[in-house]
């Protein structure tokens, strides 16, 4: 039985780890886990799953909530970073989940590799905003990291087996998200009720948004960029409404392998937390005939310019993709306060970016960066921004 510490127990991939968890009896002990604000749903989860370890946001509030709702077992109460630190640091921890959202996975998961834990990785922003320390580091310890994000997870069980220097392209599939075939001028007026409603998968908010305007993918591009150690250039994304083909890699020989599956997220946090296993665990089969046509089509990177912004942050790197994930995420928040339209997020990214002194992306460099472009996001006005 393997020890796993759970990092975001309560957002989307969280919730659907655990389910995951409840179809391997026996495999995994739930060692500890991290939540948010979510006091209610973590005290829900310490309870069935008997945590003697649960972290939660440094907040009075919160706390209180979690130490009102009373788990049974009366486990140990940790706060903030520090504490989910100490978590993916447990010594008897075998495997660490990160699904937070935002940088502050970044140092739990550095803790974690220091202390020669298997990383499941599921937060983008560990490998966008802090790639190059990050893999460097788990390299230097011998950790593996194991990609829960579909598209990655679908790339890294193509390559599996593949001879060094035997890719030639790396093809990460996208939806489209809801707007693929809307008008520009339409695209305008879209609304955040609009834009959450994702026509193939069920995710968090930000997450959701991200793929309708394909900022998603432009994060995912600098993932498998680390994740695979593959130029930029060499990782192409293709719209596939269909949500069947997860990603695919052309070889030099220049035969193309896919991995095909049901838009589903526990079969790539299954992957994760059992490879190279592949065990019967029910969950659900692709049927081939019933799937109709896949298509597949080049996106319009002038209708959905968060493509292009990602890769030319990825280009010039340094603390430069840290500056546009934080501006992005602080985009979304003006938009679904609906204090910008939904086109003007790519447009404040790029007003933040252009205002954005790249320097080395220490740890430090990379947090300050990401505090900067956040406050810059939040305040500023005019410059390609509408209000609406």
């Amino acid at each position: 039985m393997k020890n796993l510490v759970l990092l975001g127990s309560t957002g989307s991939i969280g919730r659907q780890t655990l389910d995951v968890l409840t179809r391997l009896p026996g495999r995994f002990r739930v060692l500890g886990i991290a939540a948010h604000r979510n006091a209610a749903l973590a005290a829900e989860q310490a309870a069935a799953w008997n945590v003697p370890h649960v972290c939660l946001a440094d907040e009075p509030g919160v706390l209180g909530a979690f130490r009102a709702a009373g788990p049974p077992g009366n486990p140990r109460l940790l706060a903030g970073v520090e504490g989910m630190c100490e978590l993916a640091t447990l010594p008897e921890a075998d495997v660490v989940v990160v699904a937070v959202a935002g940088a502050v996975g970044i140092r739990p998961t550095h803790a974690a590799i220091e202390a020669g834990k298997t990383i499941a990785l599921a937060s983008k922003e560990v490998l966008v905003a802090a790639g190059e320390h990050t893999m460097r580091l788990a390299r230097a310890r011998g950790v593996p990291i194991l990609p829960i994000d579909s598209e990655h997870s679908a790339l890294f069980q193509c390559l599996q087996g593949a001879p060094e220097r035997s890719v030639e392209r790396l093809f990460l599939t996208a939806s489209g998200g809801p707007f693929r075939r809307m008008p520009a001028e339409e695209m305008e007026r879209v609304t955040p009720e609009q834009a959450l409603r994702h026509p193939n998968w069920s995710m968090g908010g930000l997450v959701t948004i991200n793929s309708a305007t394909l900022m998603n993918k432009g994060l995912e591009v600098i993932e498998a960029h680390w994740l695979f150690d593959v130029g930029i250039e060499d990782v192409e994304v293709v719209i596939h409404p269909q949500s069947i083909v997860h990603s695919a890699v052309r070889f030099r020989d220049g035969s193309t392998i896919a991995q095909m599956g049901p838009p589903d997220m526990r079969l790539p946090i299954q992957y994760a937390l059992l490879y190279p296993e592949r065990p019967q665990t029910g969950l659900p089969r692709l049927d081939l005939a019933a799937c109709g046509d896949l298509t597949f089509e080049a996106p319009d990177e002038a209708r959905f310019p968060a493509l292009g912004l990602a890769r030319e942050a990825a280009r010039r790197g340094g603390t430069l993709p840290a500056a546009m994930n934080a501006a992005n995420e602080a985009a979304v928040e003006r938009f679904v306060r609906g204090e910008i339209g939904f086109m003007d997020i790519p447009r404040l990214v790029e007003a933040v970016m252009l205002q954005h002194k790249v320097v080395e992306p220490t740890y430090d460099n990379v947090l300050a960066a990401d505090a900067w472009a956040r406050q810059t996001a939040a305040t500023t006005r005019g410059v390609g921004v509408h209000a609406r």
